[in-house]
């Protein structure tokens, strides 16, 4: 399992959206993120794949986490 942040850009308006990318190999990660982003660019909104990470246990907040940073 792979996260990938996108940049998005609206006029002078940007921000970043993450998604769960999955994939067996980090190449097979980043062609989907890619691809991704071209069929999300036909609209107004601007996608750019800005990183791809391996994830393990992506956007969750839990015990495991907690304790990792104290």
């Amino acid at each position: 399992m792979y996260m990938a942040e996108f940049k998005l850009r609206f006029g002078d308006v940007k921000w970043y959206v993450r998604r769960i990318i999955e994939a067996s190999s980090m190449e097979e990660a980043e062609e989907k993120a890619k691809r991704y982003a071209e069929l999300m660019n036909r609209g107004e909104v601007e996608w750019k794949l800005s990183y791809l990470i391996e994830a393990e246990r992506p956007l969750l907040i839990g015990e495991e986490e907690l304790k990792k940073l104290s």
